[in-house]
Order: structure tokens, then sequence, then C-alpha cells
């Protein structure tokens, strides 16, 4: 019996490694198969690395603010009696916006004014007696105090009245009118915006590692999405004292003339900030670059001999992925600070479906050209 069941467990044993011999000679077969096949290829363009010189400058994004710029609100409540501007018209300082009702101040005026008439007339004959020894000096001092009283009162009416009178507090363009004849307005609420348009200024924010560089007086480039190829010149006047704690970056305000009223407060603009001097940097278009949270990197185009790769269809270029680190941008093309060399060839277009090693075929004739300036024609 014991003999029958080891000859059966050989058998199986025996069964089990002829099986395990087949299917490894079979898959040693497939691997040397697919291993004759030339690794895919894919069309790409490409740019050369190379040197240029710089202007110096350091690039930032910001908005445009009024040099004065308020929504105009009145200081106390009360309806709407007079409406005396038009939207987004031009005013001058001192001119007369809106009017509230004050019937009931005006008749608190009269009374007070005959009430402080009264204490001038009554002041005045207290003097008189008192210079013939007739009243007391206390009864002068009360008729004076009375007086001023009166007095004080009429003018603290007067300056109701006056508040009630919302005037321009400067120069400038008014905006679209926020309330209507009639209206119970509050303390506060807005009538309309006043926006002086000349000066304005750009506010924009840099790290505090370009703090060294800055001084009042440097020239500031702006240009808006709203007038293509139009650029704004303008000076840095002031810089905050302090950073930012929490991006830790100084704010920096350039002044615009802006005589043209093409820059409006609001506006996001791109500021460029000239430095003095010119600086050699490796630039590389910005269609090259493929961005990650771990870092910028670009593919490399090499010679199948330089990657060790020798299975290559149609081509001896490949594709090798770099990591590389960025500097500042001047139109299409981006400065690189490490990772390549002038007279690197890199992959500008179809990065997108490349892997290390993967082989590559050039092909520059739809690739379009890049431009330190540039200027897309209107659609």
């Amino acid at each position: 019996m014991k003999r029958q069941i080891l000859i059966a467990v050989g058998i199986v044993l025996a069964v089990f490694l002829v099986l395990a011999g087949v299917k490894a000679f079979q898959i040693k077969t497939m691997i040397a198969f697919y291993q004759g096949f030339p690794a895919p290829s894919a069309t790409i363009s490409t740019a050369v690395v190379h040197e240029e010189q710089w202007h110096d400058s350091l690039s930032a994004v910001g908005s445009i603010n009024a040099e004065q710029g308020v929504i105009v609100a009145p200081e106390i409540a009360g309806t709407v009696s007079e409406i005396d501007f038009e939207s987004g018209a031009n005013v001058k300082k001192g001119d007369l916006l809106l009017k509230l009702d004050d019937s009931t101040e005006q008749a608190q005026l009269r009374a007070a004014e005959a009430q402080a008439e009264w204490a001038r007339v009554s002041a005045e004959r207290t003097r008189k007696l008192r210079a013939d020894n007739t009243a007391s000096q206390s009864e002068l001092d009360q008729a004076e105090a009375s007086l001023k009283q009166a007095v004080a009162n009429a003018d603290n009416i007067r300056a109701t009245i006056d508040k009630k009178a919302i005037r321009a507090p400067f120069s400038g363009q008014l905006g679209i009118r926020l309330v209507n004849l009639g209206e119970q307005i509050a303390v506060g609420k807005g009538i309309v915006s006043l926006q002086a348009l000349t000066p304005v200024f750009a506010d924009f924010s840099l790290p505090q590692q370009d703090l060294e560089k800055l001084t009042t007086g440097l020239g500031v480039q702006v240009i808006s999405d709203t007038f293509p190829g139009k650029k704004f010149e303008g000076t840095i006047t002031a810089i905050n004292p302090e950073l930012d704690a929490v991006t830790r970056s100084v704010r920096v305000r350039a002044k615009f003339e802006n005589t043209d009223k093409r820059l409006r407060p609001g506006m996001f603009v791109r500021a460029n900030v000239a430095l003095p001097g010119d600086q050699k940097v490796l630039v590389v278009p910005s269609t090259a670059l493929l961005s990650a949270p771990y870092g910028d990197s670009v593919f490399v185009v090499v010679t199948a001999a330089q990657a060790g790769i020798t299975n290559m269809a149609s081509t001896n270029l490949v594709a090798l992925q770099k990591f590389i680190r960025t500097g500042r941008n001047q139109g299409d093309f981006v400065s690189v600070e490490s990772g390549l060399s002038a007279g690197d060839k890199i992959v500008t277009a179809g990065a997108f479906k490349l892997r290390t090693g993967m082989g590559v075929v050039e092909n520059n004739e739809a690739a379009p050209k890049a431009s330190t300036s540039p200027n897309p024609p209107n659609s």
C-alpha cells in the first residue's frame, strides 16, 4: 500500500515538473521574441538651450488703485430732496452732489437765530446798566453766557444743515448713482463712487529676497489684458517698511500719471520693475516645462548611444527627463538656474506623451516661434 502511494506521488511530481518546464520555456521564448521589437518613437519639436543678455528685472502681479477714491456717504440720515449730479460726470472739489431734506432744521435755525438776537439785545442792555452800576456783575456775566449759548445753538443747527448738503471731497470722476430722489437713506449709505484717475498707483508684492534690490525711483512697467501691447511707465514711490508675516513678501507702490485715464482702480496688471545692469542667463521656451508639485522638469534629447539604448526603430534619438530650477520669465521664455547647459536640446512640443528612454523623431516645421515680446494678432 505504501509503495503504491509513493508511486502516485512520484508521478504527480513528475507531471508538475514537466509542466513547469514547458511554461518556463514558453515565457523565455516570448521575452526573447518581444525583445526583438524596437521601442516605439514619438514625433516632437525641439529647441536648443542658449544664453541671452536679459535686463535684470523683477516681475509681479498687482492691481491699480486711485490716488484718492471713496464711496460718498452722508454723515447724518435723511430724505433725498435734490440730486445735482449725473452718473459718470467729472466734478470739482466742493461741487454739490446731493441734498437731504432740511426743512425741519431751517425752522429750528430761525428760532435759534431769534433767540440769539434776543440774547444779544439783552446782553447789550445789561452792559449799559452795569456801566451805570444799576446791574450787578453777575447779571452781566449771565447775560453774556446766554448770548454765547444762543449763538452756539444756532451754529450747531447750521452745521447740521451743511452736512445735509453732500459735496465732492475732491476732484475726480463719479461712478453710477446709488440713490433715488425721495429715498430715505441712513448714515453711511453709499451715494456714488468718486475716483481721482490722475495719477493712479499700482500696488504689488515681491518676495523678501528682492528687498535689497528695491529703492524708490526705480522704473516700473505695467501691462493689462485690457490694452494688449500697451505698456504704461511709472516709478516706485513707496516701499512698505514691514513685510507680510504670512507670505514673507514686501508691498510696493508705483505711481503712474495716467493722463489718458486708461488705467482704472481695481484693474489687474502685470508689473515689471527694471533694475540697473544686464544679466547673462540660460533660457528655454516656457512650453518645454513640465510642472509638478515636486518640481519642474524638461525632456532632453540625446542619442541612443549616449543613453545606452540599442533597440531603436527608425531613429537614434531618445528623450530623457531632467529636473531643473527655473528663474524669471520674459515673454515666451523662462530662465534656467540649474539642471541644463548651453547647447542642450530639449523637447518643446509633444512632451506630454513621453517617458524617459523613449525614442523620438524631430519635426520642427509646425512649431510656433517663441519670442521675448509676444504680440498675438487680435482674432
